[in-house]
């Protein structure tokens, strides 16, 4: 038994290797995003609420975005995964990486009320183009290069190398200058595109079929609907005719709804309640993200061999309704770096339930259905803020009920709660007919 962890904690760490052109652009883009963080609440708070700590106007917006982003998701995610099946993974890449410059480049030009509501609106199309969506296609890009055995360890590696790069975006967030942060997340962000473009070798040997050029510009857009239509069908009937894929995609959906939920306003929470300002969320971040580095990189590789993905994930979401009750309940500053310090096992939720759905999808059907799950986590995101935002404005203003600031977060408990009663009724199964089938980058 020690001898399989070994091999499959070295087997997935040499299959990084041929990797090395996707996740080096990944993680420098996502320390650029996560660089940004901890700055965004000052900065929207300065600019639509001057003279003030805080205010309900940047917490509405952030729920209204969210919803907005999540509406637009479940259709726009389920397509990026065909997409990318059809078309290969590297355009898709280019395309949801290259969108966040945007957004970030109006703040670093201008950092007043207009650009700020600017900021929102391109934003909210980068979030619909490219959150989810990248390490959808990582995912499915790394299926086609890895082994299934190696899948788990390879999925884990990643999420801990996402963990590393929002430590060091930290890192640079809390020692950097405010007046540089925007132009070197840029400057970071434009690169990844650059590299990719130039570096990465796609994967897939398929073309989508050109359309018959005779046809009417109207009888094209019509067939590309149609196509569209059948290919989110067909992810559909997939994930439908699967009783792990069924679960998962409940255990996905009330997961993502407490999650998201806590998300979209916890850093206001915090500023509201024990006055946070950037350092200290640079702290608790970069606090959760070193020892995710160890649990994602060195405890699940290891352990998961041992004990399966299903008990990871059961573990990693009783983590996750600690992390929030503690938040809810929080009664003086310390608590929340308490809290915060079960994100360093609620982390494990995302690898160990991709490395489900990867085992229960055949190699032909991994962007869809990673997609498909995905869009179901956006419905999630869709319906959360709804509730989150009122309710957490209501609860931090001298109008509340009660007092319990962090009411709105306990309630998002109960949707983990739930999501981990799913997670106990999982069977996982698996499909690896195609496996054999692999091309390995090298043969590309």
């Amino acid at each position: 038994m020690a001898m399989a962890c070994n091999t499959s904690y070295y087997g997935g760490f040499k299959e990084l290797r041929p990797l090395f052109h996707l996740l080096l652009p990944l993680c420098l883009h996502w320390i650029a995003e996560e660089m940004t963080v901890s700055v965004l609440v000052d900065v929207t708070t300065t600019a639509l609420c001057p003279a003030h700590s805080t205010c309900s106007q940047p917490i509405y917006i952030n729920g209204i975005q969210q919803t907005i982003v999540g509406l637009f998701k479940m259709v726009v995610l389920p397509i990026l995964g065909q997409l990318a099946d059809e078309n290969g993974r590297k355009p898709v890449l280019l395309l949801t990486v290259s969108t966040t410059i945007f957004p970030f480049a109006l703040l670093a030009w201008n950092q007043s009320k207009g650009f700020v509501y600017a900021y929102y609106v391109l934003r909210t199309i980068s979030y619909i183009l490219s959150q989810g969506s990248i390490f959808c296609i990582a995912i499915a890009y790394v299926a086609d290069v890895v082994s299934e055995n190696n899948r788990a360890a390879v999925f884990s590696w990643i999420t801990g190398l996402f963990s590393a790069s929002h430590v060091l975006g930290n890192v640079l967030a809390r020692f950097l200058p405010e007046i540089y942060i925007f132009p070197v997340s840029i400057a970071l962000m434009i690169f990844c595109p650059v590299y990719m473009q130039i570096f990465l070798v796609e994967t897939t040997n398929k073309l989508a079929p050109q359309m018959d050029q005779d046809l009417s510009c109207l009888t094209k857009r019509v067939a590309i609907i149609h196509k569209r239509y059948v290919s989110m069908r067909d992810a559909a009937k997939v994930v439908m005719s699967s009783s792990t894929l069924r679960s998962i995609s409940l255990v996905s959906f009330f997961y993502e709804m407490g999650m998201s939920g806590i998300s979209a306003v916890l850093l206001y929470y915090l500023k509201a309640t024990f006055g946070f300002d950037k350092n200290q969320f640079s702290e608790i971040q970069m606090m959760v993200g070193i020892g995710s580095i160890v649990s994602q990189m060195l405890v699940l590789p290891l352990v998961n061999p041992l004990v399966g993905e299903k008990v990871i994930l059961c573990i990693s979401l009783c983590a996750s309704i600690a992390y929030a009750v503690l938040y809810g309940l929080a009664w003086a500053s310390w608590v929340p770096y308490l809290s915060a310090s079960f994100g360093v096992i609620y982390v494990l939720v995302k690898p160990s339930t991709f490395a489900i759905i990867s085992k229960a999808s055949s190699l032909s059907d991994q962007g869809k259905v990673q997609g498909f799950i995905a869009g179901v986590q956006s419905i999630s995101s869709l319906l959360s803020p709804i509730a989150m935002s009122p309710l957490t404005s209501w609860f931090l203003s001298s109008n509340a009920p009660f007092d319990c600031k962090g009411f709105s977060i306990i309630c998002a408990s109960i949707c983990m709660v739930i999501s981990l009663c799913y997670a106990c009724k999982l069977n996982p199964d698996s499909c690896s007919k195609d496996d054999a089938e692999a091309p390995l980058l090298t043969d590309i």
